[in-house]
């Protein structure tokens, strides 16, 4: 977050109303539904009841808010495979770990994992996010393929391959996965573990 929107949060602290989250999170609801192109400040501004220039009390422009939101999402996959790299053992299981971490991320910041992956890099604001996207991928086509070289996972998948495959089935929770559902998503995070790793085929041993 930069220093603007840190000095910004500080000093608007406490003003009655909604607090920057709020607005995040609107904002994100709207982006979702309507598309960023087409939603405009007015139409969140109605979404809660406020002014314009109460938003702005808040952001300084439409394509901050995309950057927070954005980040939002971003931020926690990074911080989930900062985590992954920093423990002990092999590449797979740091894999793994990586795996069960982005769903509880996934699902904690739903809105804005949803959003994230929408853009397109149609704006600055977007070809940043998409960049980190793509630094991201990097990172887990790392682990596959360290995984790879130490014998746990199979040497002919191309490891950015496999990576978009992982995550392809990651991602797609967005599409379908509801906080309210009634799933519990430390069962779903270990679910979609076993699955990617594992596979669906019944084993004669199991």
């Amino acid at each position: 977050m930069s220093s603007s929107v840190s000095a910004r949060q500080g000093a608007r602290r406490g003003r009655p109303g909604h607090d920057l989250e709020s607005v995040l999170a609107a904002a994100a609801q709207l982006f979702n539904e309507r598309g960023y192109e087409a939603t405009g400040m007015e139409a969140l501004a109605r979404r809660l009841g406020i002014t314009k220039s109460a938003i702005y009390h808040h952001v300084e422009s439409k394509e901050e808010l995309l950057k927070l939101a954005t980040d939002r999402a971003l931020d926690g996959l990074f911080e989930a495979a900062d985590e992954a790299r920093a423990r002990d053992g092999r590449a797979i299981e740091r894999l793994e770990f990586l795996t069960e971490r982005s769903v509880h991320v996934l699902a904690e910041r739903l809105p804005f994992v949803t959003l994230l992956l929408r853009v397109r890099g149609n704006t600055e604001v977007e070809r940043r996010a998409v960049e980190r996207r793509r630094a991201f991928d990097h990172l887990v086509a790392e682990m596959i393929e360290r995984a790879a070289e130490e014998g746990d996972l199979r040497p002919d998948v191309d490891p950015a391959v496999g990576a978009r495959l992982l995550f392809g089935m990651v991602n797609s929770l967005t599409e379908w996965y509801r906080p309210d559902g009634g799933m519990d998503v430390d069962a779903l995070a270990v679910l979609v573990r076993r699955t990617a790793f594992d596979g669906l085929r019944l084993s004669r041993d199991d």
